[in-house]
């Protein structure tokens, strides 16, 4: 004999069952797909590092290395975690291994360069580039710059936090920030391993403390040194949800009180100015770091990035869903919408 179907029982039955096609439905929505799920790829990850032949060739010869990458590794965990584009970017140690070689330098630029480009056109879609430069011979940058942004087509530029101990502010640097504003250009920055401070804690990685605390430097040299007041049309990217910037915020406010120069420097005040600086997720996806970034920077200038191949994409997808913070919005803002506001020709 069938059981009597209660009006309660009928509901709840009603209930789990559009609460399942809903979440199908949303299951094929863009902004619902998490690390390992199926799906059309739609992130953009502006934080992916590769290391081109000739670059790895260059470091083997002076007994450097750097750490295992392949393309088929890149587009792996790429189509594992839904990255449907990777914006690609030397790996360390980059041009710090040719601090006063600059035939090397120049050399190692333009094959990094063009290799990153092939890269682009061999896999229609999945990758785009920043180039890189040699920042310290203006000369060498400023020809690169136009080869990469003109023949290339690369997104944007590459630079390190600091060379040889000189920040991204240093006025010594102004002619190549002079010809980036010109040109509106996108800069993606990465922590160098300081000068200052490579002996001070051996037995703990340079890049656990000393990474994040460089790109606070080199964002405060910006600052207060005037090069983002100056230049005021260089979009800039910090890693690392712009490593410990957030958590020094009252005494960067304070210098502006007691600081020679720094209304001259800074004449808007550093909130205007970091405000206006994006800031990629890589390792910096965990609650402690997102909530100190939300109070420095709106979501609109949040961009997803994983650190490939040091970090995947699953860490970076299931830190910021996790989170709780984000609304489906800022979600689809921070893994794909905000990129494209910066480079739109990734929609085509």
């Amino acid at each position: 004999m069938k059981p009597e179907t209660t009006h309660e029982g009928a509901a709840s039955r009603r209930k789990f069952l559009s609460g399942m096609a809903a979440f199908g439905a949303a299951a094929l929505l863009p902004g619902c797909q998490t690390a390992g799920t199926g799906g059309k790829p739609y992130r953009i990850d502006v934080h992916h590092h590769i290391a081109p032949p000739a670059y790895s060739s260059a470091l083997k010869s002076m007994m450097r290395g750097h750490a295992r990458w392949s393309v088929q590794a890149s587009l792996d965990d790429m189509d594992k975690n839904g990255i449907a584009t990777a914006l690609t970017s030397l790996i360390n140690p980059g041009l710090q291994a040719w601090p006063k070689d600059v035939a090397g330098a120049r050399k190692i630029s333009r094959e990094s360069n063009e290799y990153a480009a092939k890269l682009a056109r061999d896999h229609p879609g999945r990758f785009g580039s920043f180039a890189v430069i040699p920042f310290t011979d203006i000369e060498g940058s400023l020809k690169e710059m136009e080869y990469a942004l003109d023949t290339l087509k690369a997104d944007g530029i590459y630079l390190w936090t600091s060379y040889g101990g000189k920040l991204l502010g240093d006025p010594e640097f102004f002619p190549v920030l002079e010809e980036m504003n010109r040109r509106k250009v996108v800069v993606y920055t990465h922590p160098a391993t300081p000068a200052c401070c490579a002996g001070i804690m051996p037995w703990i990685s340079i890049n656990a403390i000393e990474g994040p605390v460089d790109t606070t430097r080199t964002m405060i040299s910006l600052v207060f040194q005037g090069g983002a007041a100056r230049y005021p049309d260089i979009r800039w990217i910090f890693s690392h949800s712009g490593g410990v910037t957030p958590f020094l915020l009252s005494r960067f406010e304070r210098h502006m009180i007691d600081g020679k120069n720094a209304k001259e420097m800074a004449p808007n005040g550093p909130m205007h100015e970091l405000k206006k600086f994006y800031y990629d997720t890589a390792q910096g996806n965990h609650p402690g770091a997102l909530d100190a970034l939300r109070r420095l920077a709106p979501v609109s200038q949040i961009v997803y990035g994983t650190d490939f191949p040091f970090r995947g994409g699953a860490e970076v997808s299931e830190g910021l869903s996790g989170y709780g913070g984000f609304s489906r919005g800022d979600m689809m803002a921070i893994e794909r919408d905000n990129a494209l506001r910066l480079f739109p020709g990734l929609k085509a």
